[in-house]
């Protein structure tokens, strides 16, 4: 086989419909809308999750609670995590995704006190728990909110 016998198998590419260009085009006159109704007028047709005028689906089913537009999602880090880094170093949103710990900056960043710290760093944050900052002050080092 060479290069300039190379073509497509029967049925790969299909022809654009040119709509509206005579009546021996097999979509002249009405160009494939039909005859009157909903569907043949200009801008017409169904939405979507029409159903005939029966009461759609998503109206159907019951709803429940509701989607906090103001809700804040932070990044979350434990503190048990912050013991790979060096002592004396500062940690930040910057430092945790360079080293994987962080992959979404989302809203900030939050440090929770789960594990034990054997490291004293310098930790900068949006948010820390109680536990966390108390673990972190423990370990000789300093906590700061951004």
């Amino acid at each position: 086989m060479k290069l300039h016998e190379l073509h497509y198998t029967d049925g790969a590419r299909k022809e654009r419909k040119r709509v509206g260009r005579g009546t021996s085009s097999g979509t002249g006159k009405t160009s494939g809308r039909g005859q009157k109704g909903q569907g043949a007028r200009s801008g017409g047709g169904k939405k979507p999750g029409f159903e005939g005028g029966q009461t759609p689906l998503f109206m159907r089913i019951p709803k429940r609670g509701f989607t906090n537009v103001n809700r804040k999602e932070y990044a979350i880090v434990n503190v048990k995590d912050l013991n790979r880094f060096e002592a004396n170093s500062v940690v930040d949103l910057e430092a945790l995704m360079n080293a994987g710990l962080v992959k979404k900056e989302l809203d900030g960043l939050k440090i929770l006190g789960n594990g034990e710290l054997t490291v004293a760093l310098t930790v900068k944050a949006n948010k820390f728990s109680k536990s966390a900052a108390s673990a972190i002050e423990a370990a000789g080092g300093k906590t700061e909110v951004i």
